[in-house]
């Protein structure tokens, strides 16, 4: 049934792609909106489940709020690094290994949504119910994500396509391998907050940045708004 369910998520995330490829006329409305879901999701669904399945503090400070600090500096030394590395080539460009390596995080967390899909219906049709239209509702904001996160940094259509279906298929294969194995709650929790430090990083440093540059503010300040209030509607309608 995980597997079935995944497949709506595998779909989903290929029309949130599709949307970003589709709106390019305004990219700066589809840069707002991105960093606003990317800032809903990180603040409204990825924080609250790391804060609640990490489990122990580390110093007085709860584990995922480490981890979640942790994402967000190795996301901007890993830019940092990449971005002086191609200056002393001459190029004063974005990277593109950025934007793959962020497009390869959301994959990763794309698989995780697939794991924690299959453990809920391993937990019981009500939980697998609930934690199914919270995985199809916001992989379109993972597809949406993920193209646009790959484009803005310069990489080629093909590359960005190759992303997104990479993302699209992660469900799947997560929601299958929970046949053989189950994940650990601590460890699930603990990544969450991890890549929840890293979108973030993104979202304010560079998406945001971009959608405002040399175009109106209030017009994207409203897309960016929407995004969050997307996610809100999704984890709401989850509850």
């Amino acid at each position: 049934m995980a597997v079935i369910v995944a497949l709506g998520a595998f779909l989903m995330t290929l029309v949130g792609g599709w949307t970003a490829q589709r709106v390019t006329d305004r990219k700066h409305l589809v840069l707002g909106f991105a960093g606003g879901l990317m800032l809903g999701v990180v603040g409204l669904e990825l924080l609250p489940e790391a804060l609640e399945a990490a489990g122990r503090e580390l110093h007085g400070v709860p584990r995922a709020l480490l981890l979640f600090v942790g994402g967000f500096l190795v996301a901007h030394v890993v830019e940092r690094l990449l971005a002086v590395r191609q200056a002393a080539h001459g190029s004063d460009g974005r990277v593109p290994q950025v934007g793959l390596t962020a497009a390869a995080a959301m994959v990763v967390h794309s698989l995780m949504d697939g794991v924690a899909l299959g453990a809920a219906f391993q937990s019981g049709g009500a939980m697998g119910l609930t934690v199914a239209l919270a995985v199809i509702s916001h992989d379109f904001a993972d597809g949406f994500n993920t193209y646009t996160i790959t484009s803005l940094y310069g990489n080629a259509r093909r590359k960005a396509l190759a992303m997104l279906f990479a993302a699209a298929a992660a469900p799947v294969v997560g929601a299958a391998s929970t046949m053989l194995f189950t994940l650990p709650e601590e460890f699930l929790g603990s990544y969450l907050g991890f890549f929840g430090g890293a979108l973030l990083y993104l979202a304010a440093a560079e998406i945001l940045p971009e959608a405002h540059h040399d175009h109106p503010a209030v017009p994207t300040l409203c897309s960016t708004v929407a995004g969050v209030g997307f996610v809100w509607l999704v984890v709401g309608a989850a509850e």
